[in-house]
């Protein structure tokens, strides 16, 4: 799907107040970045990201806070690709 912020996706198909929305790079790279209805912050807050950023964030974050947690899980690069032109 795609508004006037970008091309996007509900990481959960049931729950449209998340959405993660995804580009290309100049250096090619998909990069992500995360939209929350209600929690403009969120946007602002945080920059696009490219997937292997989110990674290391994600492992600092099971490692430092909840071991359980998979928040990697919402940026899925196969979507990812789907979405995005091909070059």
């Amino acid at each position: 799907m795609q508004d006037d912020l970008g091309l996007y996706y509900y990481p959960d198909p049931t729950n449209h107040s998340t959405r993660v929305y995804v580009r290309r790079a100049e250096n090619g790279e998909i990069e992500f970045r995360l939209w929350q209805e209600g929690t403009p912050e969120v946007w602002e807050k945080h920059p696009w990201l490219p997937h292997d950023v989110l990674k290391a964030a994600d492992a600092l974050y099971q490692k430092e806070r909840n071991e359980n947690a998979r928040q990697i899980r919402l940026y899925d690069l196969n979507v990812a690709r789907a979405l995005l032109p091909k070059d």
